[in-house]
């Protein structure tokens, strides 16, 4: 079953403390306190990149699973943070600051070094590391207030 087209819904009430509701599923996004937020989850940035790391997992596994590999788990860490542009070699943005995700993957299982590497050619081809990749168009309008449900 596809979720591609199901409503993502996202409310604050006082403060930063946020309730994601996603396929039935109900999630608190939060700030440090420093910040603002009570720390009652994960940040908005926490999210993305568990969304990432989960994303690369899925996919080495579907992967291997379809090839018959002896993959027994992955597990993928991440820090996300903002650099200058200037210090970034590989990136077309030449000022400001730019996002930088650096995704270790661990995989474990009696692979050799040619599927190993396979797999962390497929890591880039997860389709959330595809769409941060890419151009992203995110359209922004105003409902009247009750009109979400």
């Amino acid at each position: 079953m596809s979720h591609e087209n199901d409503e993502t819904v996202v409310r604050t009430g006082a403060g930063l403390r946020t309730e994601i509701s996603a396929n039935g599923y109900t999630l608190v996004a939060d700030e440090p306190a420093e910040l603002g937020g009570t720390e009652a989850g994960p940040t908005p940035y926490d999210y993305l990149a568990g969304a990432l790391g989960a994303c690369t997992a899925m996919t080495l596994r579907m992967y291997a699973d379809r090839k018959g590999w002896p993959l027994e788990s992955v597990t993928v860490r991440l820090r996300h943070q903002k650099i200058h542009a200037k210090d970034c070699e590989e990136c077309e943005t030449e000022n400001g600051k730019i996002d930088h995700i650096r995704r270790e993957v661990e995989i474990e299982g009696d692979l050799d070094e040619t599927q190993r590497a396979k797999l962390l050619e497929i890591a880039d081809r997860c389709p959330v590391h595809r769409t941060l990749e890419t151009e992203t168009v995110v359209e922004t309008v105003e409902l009247p207030s009750g009109a979400g449900g």
